[in-house]
């Protein structure tokens, strides 16, 4: 069975207590106005916009060590993680609705759903 997936965007993990502050400097960092502000339980993501290639950037409240990672988004997230296992990355967590990866490399990346596939760049199509 096909499935598709591309590039969603990068997500800007910050662990502190002042979330709002950290979307305002990567805000005006980057030059994306601030977007919808959500919460699930301790977690808070702040979505920027007017992004290049309507990529998906977020400021995301973590309690790991601050960092900056990828996702790809998929139709198929079992297929592409297996897809990518199948390249040498391993399964690191289900969290809530996506799959924490890392790369053979040690890069943690996450595979998540694709919730518009009629925006931005044609997804690859893997076989």
């Amino acid at each position: 069975m096909t499935h598709r997936s591309r590039l969603a965007g990068f997500i800007i993990d910050c662990d502190g207590d002042d979330h709002d502050a950290a979307a305002a400097f990567w805000s005006g960092a980057l030059g994306f106005a601030l977007g919808e502000h959500s919460a699930e339980g301790d977690a808070r993501y702040t979505k920027l916009e007017n992004t290049p290639a309507d990529l998906h950037i977020e400021v995301q409240k973590v309690s790991h060590a601050p960092r900056v990672h990828l996702d790809i988004e998929t139709d198929d997230l079992d297929a592409e993680v297996e897809r990518l296992e199948k390249l040498g990355a391993r399964r690191i967590a289900f969290v809530r609705r996506w799959w924490v990866m890392e790369a053979p490399t040690g890069q943690r990346f996450c595979v998540v759903r694709m919730k518009h596939p009629e925006r931005g760049a044609a997804p690859n199509r893997w076989a």
